[in-house]
């Protein structure tokens, strides 16, 4: 599961990223302490690199979906800090992707930041996924 504050774009990109490089053999999910709808600038930009994040929504962590989840990953500081209830025998990462949702300024900038955190995210994916290839997690 990635967990962030709003489920509305760093989370949400993960999980797009996730369903697509871990296609048939895992099953992400997304969620976020105060659910905040699926950013446009989220989905464009995911759009732009061939997936499509448009029929995802923005969901509120549910304490028993988290219990069946094998690994819970972090994306801001916020939602590590305000989830300290995540079970022992589940696996906690922290990738701590700077929000580009408080972007100001011109609209190429703002998307640049949505881009720089959409290509940091599939960096981390395709490790992570590497990572629990080679130790058949």
């Amino acid at each position: 599961m990635f967990l962030c504050t709003g489920n509305s774009c760093r989370s949400q990109m993960a999980e797009g990223f996730a369903w697509e490089l871990g296609r048939g053999w895992i099953e992400p999910s997304s969620a976020g302490l105060i659910p905040a709808g699926v950013h446009p600038r989220a989905i464009a930009v995911m759009k732009e690199i061939g997936i499509d994040i448009s029929r995802q929504h923005s969901k509120s962590v549910d304490e028993f979906l988290l219990r069946q989840m094998d690994v819970v990953i972090t994306l801001c500081n916020h939602a590590q800090e305000a989830c300290p209830w995540t079970p022992p025998h589940i696996q906690q990462l922290h990738w701590p992707i700077k929000d580009p949702v408080g972007t100001r300024g011109a609209e190429e900038h703002i998307m640049n930041e949505f881009r720089r955190a959409r290509d940091e995210i599939r960096e981390k994916i395709e490790t992570f996924l590497l990572e629990m290839r080679n130790a058949r997690f």
